[in-house]
Order: structure tokens, then C-alpha cells, then sequence
């Protein structure tokens, strides 16, 4: 079965087709496979439950044993492969409430949500935000992620590259709405745990206190194992400690989210580094039923280019930044280089700064455009003064007297090799140039510390040096023993190592609790589907994405003060009213098309339906050109669009979107309601001159009825 297909709707489709064809003469067959397909299109609407799959395999099996109908065995085996072929996916509609491939149209999730590493139900909380409901909205973000202000904060946000927002301006503020979110309800002291379930009497050992391996600590923590954290450092966070300055993540953010772990009942070890001070035998010993490692990747490599070693003023991003978060505050040199273009590099370029560098430069062998880093944190850096060198490739670090005095450096100009999409930097021959400097910072990428875990025999390894593990279940090539997060992925983001942390979790109580690993993905789960919130059309539209609000210039340059200041109540909630609910709409176009192309009214300009190529898109047009016909709604599959009838008005709606609103006409003489006037007069130009209007009276179709009947009496020979 092709990969892009579901085995739900190919089920369904199947079963369906046999019975419609006649292929199902007997009765009795006919009735069974009718049940089997009632009870498969719960699970394509999400209505169904724990016993479905069960019922559905009960009565394929009834049906097969009908070796008198014909069609009936082969109808039977159809389900019964399915079912065993691809269970996984059919438990996955039940308990996900999401189809990955969007074939089930009611269980199709939106894009945002499907890009969170972590799952993160990103319609409902957004829109939980919007109707001030802000610890309902962490609630549901902690089912997926216990650490919301953390990532308000610091996420990488790849929901807002898939928002389709974005295609009719810009994206929603999803990542500072999480964040605005987080400090409201922590603020009101609403932000709480969720109830744990009964101990179930087994350990987990987790290694390493970051990201990863504290998202795995509760998930674990909250099906009833005990946990215990072992960190080799002297404070939990890992790289969110250690690795984001607290300009942008301030410490207390990250003590208060973890101090609810500990709520939780998880036992942190600090100042334990695994290798030396345990191993696995001695957890093993200790009790222990299962391991998950997740130790990050703390070391840096090397530039490996002449003088390197030379000078001591050549530095690590990663050690600079972990000196700084723990109290070392000592400028590193009056002049300072860093070395690379991703997120590191920024914050130790914008970290010498604050510690009192008179001149900063990052040097990238690349151009603005590939930089990895976040777009807005570049930005900020050269608002603060730091100077960027784009194409510049390092040579040499030089000095005189075991003082660093500069990097040589080369031009570089990109071009294409082999079959490759991406672009190459290649030194420029005689374009030599020096950078003066006193202090070299290296910030061109991580691995992970091979050292540490040389005790793990057995232990497989990728051909980049890190553990190799099942990216589904997490295990590794030792029974008992889980990986995840950097050290498996190598250096990724703090979203995508919580969505380790969190499978990891899973596959850990599934192997404790004798449960067969999961073939496939997890598919996000839709936690809720709330209501829309109304907004009219012409503000829709016109409300725009805010500005973040940033610290003073002289703050940001001098000091580790939080630059980004947050959101105010009122624009978060405006912010969250922007949002289109693509958990609602499937943007399958089919409103656009009964309006065009079956009514001839073209009255909804949803450019942002074309995903490769969004067109115009402005909701306040409807209200010119719509009748209020609802043929829109009448075939759209999932509601997205309603027509409803309030008071004297009869009102349009695109989840919520206000798109048309006008004045309902009534029967004169039954004060029936016949619609707006718009739409009187398209029918009667449709039906050329037939309506419900007779002698210039606006009546319903029962009382022109009589009338007419009256006057054809009236005019009836005897």
C-alpha cells in the first residue's frame, strides 16, 4: 500500500465498493459488512473507542466463515489483513484523534501541530489563549511538553514555518503566546501538575538533567515509576542552562519548571557524572529496571587550522557559555572572533558583549541567507553592535609572544557541487585578510562525549559518532537501555529533544510493562476541539502579527537582562484571534469550488487553500459578492463553514471568521422566514421570474400556494 495512503480510508474505500457493487448478494453477509463499515468509519471520524478494534476483528471473522456468499471470504480477509498489517495505525485514529495522511477528512491535523517535535496541540491552546483561558491552554500543552515557558522562550518554532497564516500574511506568534501563557498562569498559581498514577513499584534511571532527559523524568514520573536524574554538573537544564544565556532564558524560568518535576516526586543526583561516579552496573545493582541516556553533546569540535593550540585565548563556544551561566563573568578579550553561524554562535558573540568585548565579529564561510540561525536572534545581534563577515573561511590563528594577536582569514564564494542543492564555500585564491583579534571563539558545532560511556559495551554507533537508536522507540542496541536527544540526534533544538524525552517515556513503560514497541511514528494527538472564536471579517484581516517589545540598547549591551519583554494581555489576545483553526478547516477547497464553479458566485477569496501557490486571499470580499445560499456549508465535510440564522439576520462563518451578515425577509402573511434579499432575488433570476412573490407580495412558498390556488378558483368557470 502506497505510503501517502491511509489503511483506514483504503479499508473503508474497499469494503464499500464490495458492498455498493453488489459483490455482498447474501443478506446476512451484507448486514455484518455494513456493521464492519459503521464501526470502521468511527475510527476515520474519531468516535470511536477501546472495544472497536476488537468488534471489527469479531465480526470479519463472522464474516468469513460465510463460505456460501460469494464475495464474502474475500470481503473478510481484506479487513482481517488490514487490521494485521497496519493495527498500529488504526489504534493510532483511536487514540490520536489524527490521520497523518489527512485521508480520514475529520481526523486530518493541522499543519502546525504536525511540525512540533513534540506534538503540541498548537490550534487548541492558541485559541485558549485568545478566550483568556490561559491555564487550560499550559494544561494542554504539558500533555505534550512539561516545559511551556521554557519554549516560549527559546523555541525554534517550526509550527510557525508550517502556519498557514503565513500564506495570507504572516504567522501566528505561536512560540510568545506559549509564553505569555506560562507566566499568566504561573503568575495566578494555576500552573499545576497533572495527578500521577499509582506507583507501579519499578525504577528509572535517566542520565543527564537537560531537556531530554527531564521531559522523559515526567512523563515517566506521571505513569507511577520512580525516577531518579543523574547530572554530572551542579544545577538542572542541561544546554538550556548551560548553553542559553539567560539574556534570552532566564534562570528562574528553568527553576520553576523543574522544581515541578520534583513536585512530581523525581529524585535529581547532581554532581554525579556517569562513567566515573556510576555506571550501568551499579544502577543496575542499585535497583534500576531501565536506563535512559540522554547526556547531550557538550564538546566541541575543532577548527583545525594552524595555532589553534597554540594560544589559550582560543576558546569553545559551548565551555564560554557554560563558564558564564555559572558565575564566571570575566571579560574574555577586548576583540573577540566567533567562529560559526548557527545559534551557538550568536549567543557567544552576544554573550562577549554583555561581558564587556569593546568589538565583536562572527565570522561565517557562508553567506546571511544559510546562516541556521534564527533569523531574529541575528537581527537583535547587529542592532547590539556585532559585526557580521560572510564568506570568510578561517586559515590561521596567529600571535606573538603566547598572546593572540588574529585569525587569517580567506574569502570564500559558493558554488554548487556534484548533484547537491546546497552551495559549497570554496576559498578565493589571494583574497588573504586578517581579522585583528584577542580572543578566538570556536562555535562550528557539538558531538557528544564518547568517554563517559565507554562502560556500555555493546553500545552501536552511527558513522557521526553518535548512539545509534530506534528513532521510534528510542532503544538501543542494549536491552533496557534508551537514548535520546543529542546524543542521538547530535546537536538539535530543545523542542526536538523534549519530543525524545516524551518517546521515550512511551517505549519505557511499554518495555517494563511487556508491550511491543510501536513500528511507526507517534501521530500528534489532538488534545480538544474547542470553539471557535467569532471575529469579523474586516478585523481579521486587518489585525496584524506584533512587534515583541524589546530592552534598551545600553541594557542589552551592558547586562544579562531578559531582552525580549513579552506580550500584554490585550495584543496576546488579539494575536491568538488571528488564527485560521486549520483544526477545523481542511482546506480542501471544496466551499471555493461549489462557489464558483456550481453557484457562479465566486464569492470566497481563499487564496491561502493552494499550498505550492497561495493566491490572493481577503475574507471581506464574501460579504460583496455573497447570497448566503450556503452551499458552502452544505459541502464542506467538516463544518468549517456554517450558515446560521441569529435574530433578523442570517450570518456566514469560516471558523469563526464573520464573512457575511444580512437582513432575513419574511413571509407577509405567515411571517415565514424566506431568506435574505440577495438571495430572493438570485432565485427568482434562476427560476426566470417563478418565486414566491406574487401580486408584488413577499411571500413563503405555502402561501403563494393558496394564493394562487385562490385566484385560479376565483377565475374557474362554473
Amino acid at each position: 500500500m502506497p505510503e501517502a495512503q491511509c489503511p483506514v480510508h483504503q479499508t473503508i474505500a474497499g469494503l464499500g465498493e464490495t458492498i455498493e457493487s453488489g459483490g455482498l448478494p447474501n443478506p446476512r453477509s451484507r448486514r455484518i459488512a455494513e456493521e464492519i463499515l459503521d464501526l470502521l468509519a468511527d475510527v476515520a471520524w474519531g468516535r470511536a473507542g477501546s472495544d472497536h478494534l476488537g468488534a471489527i476483528a469479531s465480526l470479519a471473522d463472522e464474516l468469513a466463515y460465510d463460505t456460501a456468499a460469494p464475495g464474502a471470504m474475500a470481503a473478510a480477509k481484506s479487513v482481517q489483513d488490514a487490521l494485521g498489517e497496519h493495527r498500529e495505525v488504526f489504534q493510532s485514529h483511536i487514540d490520536t484523534h489524527n490521520c497523518a495522511t489527512g485521508d480520514c477528512v475529520r481526523l486530518v491535523p493541522a499543519p502546525c501541530h504536525m511540525a512540533c517535535p513534540a506534538g503540541i496541540d498548537v490550534p487548541t491552546y492558541v485559541n485558549l489563549v485568545g478566550q483568556g483561558r490561559d491555564a487550560e491552554a499550559i494544561e494542554v500543552i504539558r500533555r505534550d511538553n512539561p516545559f511551556p515557558w521554557v519554549c516560549g522562550l527559546v523555541c525554534t518554532r517550526p509550527c510557525e514555518y508550517m502556519c498557514v497564516r503565513g500564506r495570507v500574511d504572516k504567522p501566528i506568534s505561536i512560540k510568545f503566546l506559549k509564553a505569555f501563557a506560562a507566566e499568566r498562569a504561573l503568575s495566578d498559581r494555576q500552573y499545576r501538575n497533572p495527578s500521577k498514577a499509582p506507583d507501579k513499584g519499578r525504577r528509572v534511571a535517566v542520565v543527564g538533567a537537560g531537556p531530554g532527559g527531564m521531559t522523559a523524568a515526567y512523563y515517566l514520573a506521571l505513569k507511577g515509576y520512580a525516577v531518579t536524574v543523574f547530572e554530572a554538573l551542579p544545577v538542572a537544564g542541561g544546554m538550556m542552562m548551560l548553553g542559553i544565556p539567560r539574556y534570552r532564558l532566564p534562570r528562574e524560568v528553568i527553576d520553576r519548571e523543574v522544581a515541578m518535576l520534583e513536585e512530581l516526586g523525581v529524585e535529581f543526583r547532581f554532581n554525579t557524572r556517569y562513567g566515573k561516579d556510576t555506571t550501568l552496573a551499579s544502577l543496575k545493582a542499585e535497583g534500576f529496571d531501565a536506563v535512559f541516556i540522554a547526556i547531550g553533546a557538550h564538546h566541541s569540535f575543532k577548527l583545525n587550522i594552524p595555532g589553534e593550540a597554540a594560544f589559550p585565548q582560543v576558546v569553545e563556544a559551548v565551555d564560554l557559555l557554560r563558564r558564564v551561566a555559572l558565575g564566571d563573568r570575566r571579560i574574555p578579550g577586548k576583540h573577540a572572533v566567533v567562529v560559526g553561524g548557527g545559534n551557538v554562535a550568536i549567543d557567544a558573540a552576544r554573550t562577549c558583549l554583555r561581558l564587556g568585548s569593546e568589538e565583536v565579529t562572527i565570522a561565517y564561510r557562508r553567506t546571511r541567507a544559510e546562516m541556521p540561525a534564527d533569523i531574529e536572534e541575528v537581527e537583535q545581534a547587529e542592532d547590539e553592535g556585532i559585526h557580521m563577515s560572510f564568506l570568510t573561511i578561517p586559515k590561521a590563528v596567529v600571535g606573538k609572544d603566547g598572546r593572540l594577536t588574529g585569525l587569517e582569514c580567506i574569502r570564500a564564494t559558493l558554488v554548487k557541487k556534484d548533484a547537491s542543492e546546497r552551495l559549497f564555500p570554496v576559498p578565493v585564491e589571494g583574497s588573504d585578510f586578517l581579522i585583528e583579534a584577542d580572543t578566538v571563539v570556536s562555535a562550528i558545532g557539538q558531538r557528544i562525549d564518547l568517554e563517559c560511556l565507554s562502560d556500555l559495551k555493546g553500545l552501536a554507533w552511527t558513522r557521526r559518532q553518535t548512539i545509534q537508536a530506534n528513532t521510534v522507540s528510542m532503544e538501543t542496541s542494549i536491552p533496557g537501555v534508551f537514548a535520546g536527544g543529542d546524543a542521538v540526534t547530535g546537536p538539535a533544538t530543545v523542542v526536538e529533544a523534549i519530543g525524545a524525552g516524551k518517546r521515550a517515556a512511551e517505549a519505557i513503560d511499554r518495555f517494563l510493562s511487556g508491550i511491543p514497541q510501536p513500528k511507526m511514528p507517534p501521530v500528534p494527538v489532538r488534545r480538544r476541539r474547542v470553539e471557535w472564536l467569532e471575529v469579523p471579517a474586516s478585523t481579521k484581516m486587518t489585525l496584524r502579527r506584533p512587534e515583541m517589545p524589546l530592552l534598551n540598547l545600553e541594557r542589552r549591551r551592558t547586562t544579562f537582562q531578559q531582552v525580549e519583554l513579552g506580550y500584554t494581555e490585550n495584543v496576546a489576545r488579539e494575536e491568538a484571534r488571528r488564527c485560521l483553526r486549520c483544526d477545523i478547516c481542511l482546506r480542501c477547497g471544496k466551499c471555493v469550488e461549489v462557489c464558483r464553479d456550481m453557484m457562479g458566485i465566486d464569492a470566497l477569496a481563499f487564496g491561502f487553500l493552494d499550498f505550492d501557490a497561495p493566491g490572493a486571499t481577503d475574507f471581506r470580499v464574501t460579504a460583496e459578492r455573497c447570497i448566503l445560499c450556503g452551499a458552502c456549508a452544505a459541502n464542506c465535510p467538516n463544518h468549517a463553514i456554517r450558515i446560521v440564522d441569529r435574530g433578523d439576520e442570517r450570518l456566514l462563518s469560516y471558523c469563526g471568521t464573520i464573512l457575511n451578515r444580512q437582513k432575513l425577509e419574511h413571509c407577509e402573511v405567515c411571517g415565514a422566514v424566506l431568506g435574505p434579499q440577495r438571495y430572493l432575488e438570485f432565485l427568482q433570476k434562476r427560476t426566470q421570474g417563478v418565486s414566491p412573490v406574487a401580486n408584488e407580495r413577499r411571500l413563503c412558498q405555502a402561501c403563494a400556494r393558496r394564493q394562487t390556488a385562490r385566484v385560479h378558483t376565483e377565475h374557474s368557470p362554473l
